[in-house]
């Protein structure tokens, strides 16, 4: 694998890898094969899908999973961010058990938004005013449907390739073809002298910029320079700056924003704040936001029937002020430092093909070598993986949650170095 050797030979390593993992997960294997007759490739969340068929989970507990075959796992991959607090946190259950004993669907404020509200904008300082939505994909579209309306001589939005802000909002291979049709300028991420130049010549047409402090699919950081300078470029050409921080709000008790100390104008949120439950937000500036509000007579609708139901704001109120305390921001961010460092050093030191990337609890891992060869390495590696009971991502990513221990990732990281030794040579 160091130079990413025999195609014959990965391939045949490839094949038993997977013959392993069907006979092993027969039961899964069965539901996939029915649940195609159903939902188109069998399921609802083309992420979840991968060769020759994603597991399907029957329970969860604590950062453990167990699927239908009966077989368990550790958790890595934290349903993609979303899942912080695990699977079982009981501060959170017996919040949502409240909640639904109080009755659900209430058609009206509850007594959750105002104080959950209240502790995301005591976290963030740029937080002025926030509003709810259902997901981050909602968050972005919202944020920018706002910016653009305020704005409406200027309807172009600069974001980067390599960027996903949602289901529609996806650049990760150019525009997506379900995107929704705004005017989109794409931008190189993390390059500081081409983007100013772009700033520049279109600063007369682009309404916001739309940026990742560190894009989520990869878990690629932005650099301190280039983010510092979309700041300056954005406040020079009165540009509306967004941060997308539907991933990355959980690297500190301020985000990423914080640790960099950069103040976006506006900032959008999703996944773990909504205590497992689904969520969305954005939020900012009073001048942008007070459009939303009803009681002008110059405000903008913003409807949604789910924006404030009483799980998402019940289980997000007691995550965020009864679990996900500084000290425990602290340590499950410096357990993913730790892990990610010791990868890259295992990876060096055999001369490894592979490395990680990221901040704090959230992980990218990538494999480099011939471009032939590298996608059945990824493959190889993700199905190992699963074979030895660890769920993560097909791509490599992987999200801690709180359950996490020292000894979980010191169980993960033997078990990578034991892939690396045995396909040493191809």
């Amino acid at each position: 694998m160091a130079g990413t050797g025999d195609g014959a030979i990965l391939t045949g390593s490839l094949s038993e890898a997977v013959a392993r993992y069907r006979w092993l997960h027969p039961k899964s294997a069965a539901r996939h094969e029915e649940a195609a007759r159903h939902m188109p490739g069998g399921n609802t969340r083309s992420v979840l899908y991968y060769p020759p068929f994603p597991l399907t989970w029957a329970r969860g507990r604590g950062n453990r999973l167990t699927d239908i075959d009966g077989l368990e796992y550790l958790d890595l991959l934290g349903e993609y961010s979303a899942g912080l607090y695990g699977h079982s946190n009981p501060i959170i259950q017996s919040a949502l058990k409240k909640a639904i004993d109080d009755g659900t669907v209430l058609g009206g404020p509850n007594v959750y938004e105002a104080q959950l509200a209240e502790a995301i904008r005591s976290r963030f300082p740029s937080i002025d005013l926030i509003r709810f939505t259902n997901s981050g994909t909602e968050a972005n579209l919202m944020a920018l449907s706002v910016v653009r309306a305020i704005t409406p001589s200027r309807s172009r939005v600069l974001v980067f390739g390599g960027a996903y802000h949602g289901g529609v909002l996806y650049f990760r291979e150019g525009a997506g073809p379900l995107n929704v049709p705004f005017d989109w300028l794409v931008g190189t991420y993390n390059e500081v002298a081409k983007t100013r130049a772009l700033l520049r010549t279109h600063a007369q047409t682009i309404s916001a910029v739309l940026v990742e402090p560190m894009q989520g699919g990869a878990c690629i950081p932005g650099t301190a320079e280039f983010l510092t300078m979309l700041r300056e470029e954005c406040t020079r050409h009165h540009i509306v700056l967004i941060f997308d921080e539907v991933m990355t709000s959980r690297l500190s008790s301020a985000g990423l924003q914080g640790l960099l100390k950069i103040t976006p104008d506006l900032t959008t949120f999703g996944k773990y704040l909504g205590g497992g439950s689904s969520f969305g937000a954005f939020g900012g500036k009073r001048d942008i936001m007070q459009r939303l509000d009803p009681s002008r007579a110059d405000s903008f609708e913003h409807a949604g029937t789910f924006n404030n139901n009483v799980l998402s704001m019940a289980a997000g109120l007691a995550g965020l002020t009864k679990v996900f305390t500084p000290s425990e921001v602290t340590r499950i961010n410096n357990l993913g430092d730790a892990l990610r460092e010791r990868l890259n050093a295992m990876a060096k030191a055999r001369a490894a093909p592979l490395y990680a990337t990221g901040c704090g609890s959230l992980i990218g891992l990538h494999f480099s070598g011939k471009e032939s060869s590298v996608g059945q390495v990824e493959t190889l590696f993700h199905v190992e993986m699963l074979n030895r009971g660890f769920y993560l991502a097909s791509r490599g990513y992987m999200a801690l949650s709180l359950p996490t221990t020292e000894l979980d990732v010191e169980r993960f990281a033997a078990a990578v170095e034991e892939f690396l030794v045995r396909y040493a040579s191809e």
